[in-house]
């Protein structure tokens, strides 16, 4: 398990279709918007939560999956991607931590700030 006192940090590449698996982890009335793919792992954006999944070990079979639920949001920030820093990102803080989402420029920026403001304000 990740030490919550760091800044937790990852990277989205680009959208890709939500999988099929996730559905098993929505609960009642949850709906999945969106997902991006990280490193190894995907993240899934609902109408509830963010849900990343963090693939772990050489052959990846241990998988720890977060929940970032919008409900335990304070604050957020955007930043776009520059000429030279290429990324977009997002910070969250919540009562469990500091989150941080680096976003590929194929990923857009505004669509998730959107999304977490409809659900945060």
């Amino acid at each position: 398990m990740a030490d919550i006192n760091q800044i937790m940090e990852w990277t989205f590449y680009d959208e890709v279709s939500v999988p099929d698996n996730i559905h098993e982890l929505l609960v009642d009335g949850e709906r999945a918007y969106t997902a991006y793919k990280t490193v190894r792992d995907i993240a899934v954006i609902t109408n509830k939560r963010f849900i990343i999944s963090d693939r772990q070990g050489i052959t990846g079979k241990k998988v720890e999956i977060y929940t970032i639920p919008y409900k335990s949001i304070d604050m957020y920030s955007t930043e776009n991607g520059g000429k030279l820093d290429l990324n977009a990102e997002i910070e969250l803080w919540t009562r469990s931590g500091h989150f941080k989402l680096n976003l590929n420029k194929k990923v857009d920026i505004r669509k998730l700030d959107k999304i977490i403001a409809e659900h945060i304000l």
